[in-house]
């Protein structure tokens, strides 16, 4: 009988070297060498790696887990071998352009930006460059060229006249700027020139170190009464060109230049505020510029930022008499139509946000003036125009 079931066994595919244990392992027989388990995973993770192929063509990039899986083994990884990684979403705006108005509390602003850039990290962009203000047409080229190619986002600082980008095919960047009482800013550059600041006994002789002893000297009441050129026009004319531009009438006292200043005021600037208020400038760089200037505000009043702040206030200051004052109001009286224009601009945009301006005791003002600025502010209404509206409607220009 066990002759009789062979041929049968062996029909059914029962021998041993053809039988039905040949069909049950056929189909690792490509893999002699693998077991069951380890063929599963390596088509695990074959349809792994068909999967991430798949998203990173749809998304335009590597999946995150591949993201993840670079970081967990070092250089040496997938982003290596496939380009580089998609490109970081920019705050907006990222481009943010600070030409400051040189004895305007630009320095503590700048104090405060090398803080703030390194602890939001924004790209902030300096220059060495302090008393080229008015630039050639091929000199404004090569500037916008270097700014336009800064990594992004960036604020850029320097003291110089207002820029037109777009005039050149650029993308036209944001600007901020921060101005003060016309007189009070002339008197403090008059006296720093001479004297310096806190910083340093010499600091004054590097600045101006050709400056004769007698014109060092010089009393403040003689040079403005006798018509030195320091004290009088065209010198005097110095806020406006700043917001009026490079254009060669922007360097001449008048109504083109000043018309024209407040027009890149209203379409060019985010924020101009006034120095005497610079906590309420902060406040309002703050809530605009929040990837900027988030806690701005305390880090200003921080005891050790103030510390580093009173070195660069100006030392020897005097006050001319009111004569002379009077002569100098004659003289400034473009430049106090645009600080009064953008006085009050400031502080309708501080009505806007619900910030009260300080009542004092207004200063003195030219007799030519005819329009007030707004002395004291109060909130706006509830039904009023809302902010964050309002704020994207200035991004917009």
């Amino acid at each position: 009988m066990p002759g009789a079931l062979a041929p049968a066994a062996a029909a059914k595919g029962g021998g041993p070297g053809q039988g039905g244990g040949l069909m049950k392992r056929r189909p690792l027989s490509l893999l002699p060498f693998l077991s069951l388990r380890d063929y599963v995973f390596c088509m695990a993770t074959l349809l792994l790696f068909c999967l991430g192929s798949l998203f990173y063509q749809l998304n335009g990039g590597p999946p995150h887990f591949l993201l993840a899986l670079r970081h967990c083994l070092g250089n040496s990884t997938y982003l290596d071998d496939h380009g580089p990684p998609p490109q970081k979403v920019l705050p907006f705006p990222s481009q943010v352009v600070y030409n400051r108005v040189g004895k305007c509390g630009s320095r503590t602003v700048v104090l405060l930006l090398r803080i703030l850039s390194e602890k939001h990290g924004f790209n902030l962009v300096t220059s060495d460059i302090h008393n080229k203000t008015r630039l050639t047409k091929n000199e404004q080229m090569e500037l916008i060229k270097n700014i336009s190619t800064a990594e992004q986002p960036y604020l850029f600082t320097r003291h110089v006249h207002f820029l037109n980008f777009s005039r050149f095919g650029g993308d036209q960047p944001v600007y901020i700027n921060i101005i003060r009482d016309p007189v009070n800013r002339f008197l403090s550059n008059y006296f720093f020139r001479r004297f310096g600041d806190w910083r340093g006994e010499q600091n004054h002789m590097i600045r101006t170190p050709n400056m004769r002893q007698e014109e060092r000297y010089l009393d403040i009441n003689v040079c403005i009464l006798e018509n030195y050129p320091e004290c009088s026009n065209p010198r005097l004319f110095y806020i406006i060109p700043y917001f009026c531009g490079q254009h060669p009438r922007c360097r001449e006292p008048g109504e083109w230049a000043l018309e024209r200043a407040k027009l890149n005021v209203n379409e060019n600037f985010l924020l101009v505020g006034i120095l005497e208020e610079l906590e309420d400038v902060l406040l309002l760089l703050e809530r605009f510029l929040p990837h900027y200037f988030k806690d701005v505000l305390s880090i200003y009043k921080n005891p050790e930022h103030r510390k580093l702040g009173n070195l660069t206030v100006t030392v020897k200051k005097t006050v001319p008499s009111p004569e002379a004052i009077q002569i100098l109001y004659q003289r400034m009286r473009y430049e106090y139509e645009f600080y009064y224009y953008v006085k009050e601009q400031f502080h309708l945009l501080k009505r806007k946000f619900g910030l009260k301006s300080d009542i004092r005791k207004p200063s003195p003002r030219p007799e030519f003036f005819i329009p007030s600025p707004l002395e004291t502010e109060e909130p706006i209404n509830d039904e009023e125009e809302d902010d964050e509206k309002w704020l994207e409607d200035i991004y917009k220009r």
